[in-house]
């Protein structure tokens, strides 16, 4: 009995240590801020958002490129967006995010409020189907994580905007089902661009570099 109350707790250890590992160290008031605001919430991310882990990965994938112009097509409740933010906040960049239902789109802001990011951050309650093709400029990061069947739509969508260089991800690829096939297929076709899966997220995110 006792060896097994102590592999939990070594267990439990490990698990609070993974987690805390995955933030970024901290370096300034907005960090402490936008990481308390995750830590206190890492449990509370329903409603169709990525885990804590995927959410590093955009974080990394846009400090470690120096990324500035941003889109997130589905914000939900906005933690991918925070995460997205947070990134932005150091390379002096700016997050366009959409999302169509009110009642998600009203918690997000809440949420950006809270974690200290809404000025990095334009946040827009819109149908994507519509908005994306008539966004201006351009930029070079995009994150798709809404209606899987239009994925590919989007990509084409953003195409000309994408900078050389700029990245297109998109969620749940781990899996070729409900037009994610179709969206890869197209992708990892285009001589314009590289394409590869992330399988370090459990649910898979490709990341298309544009030539």
């Amino acid at each position: 009995m006792k060896y097994q109350l102590l592999v939990l707790c070594l267990l439990g250890v490990l698990v609070v240590s993974n987690a805390c590992g995955q933030y970024p160290e901290t370096e300034n008031s907005l960090d402490k801020k936008v990481k308390s605001f995750l830590e206190k919430n890492a449990s509370e991310w329903r409603d169709m958002n990525v885990p804590l882990s995927d959410g590093k990965i955009l974080y990394d994938l846009i400090i470690e490129n120096g990324y500035t112009s941003a889109v997130e097509i589905g914000t939900s409740t906005g933690h991918s967006a925070i995460w997205i933010a947070w990134a932005l906040s150091k390379t002096g960049g700016k997050l366009t995010t959409i999302e169509i239902d009110k009642t998600r789109y009203l918690q997000a802001k809440s949420n950006f409020k809270k974690a200290g990011v809404s000025k990095y951050i334009d946040v827009k309650l819109a149908d994507a189907h519509e908005l994306v093709p008539r966004l201006k400029g351009e930029y070079d990061f995009v994150f798709c994580d809404a209606d899987k069947y239009w994925y590919k739509n989007y990509f084409i969508a953003m195409d000309a905007k994408m900078k050389p260089g700029g990245c297109f991800t998109a969620h749940n690829t781990a899996s070729r089902i409900n037009g994610i096939g179709e969206f890869l297929r197209y992708v990892e076709g285009l001589d314009t661009y590289e394409t590869t899966i992330d399988r370090t997220s459990r649910s898979g995110i490709s990341k298309s570099f544009k030539k």
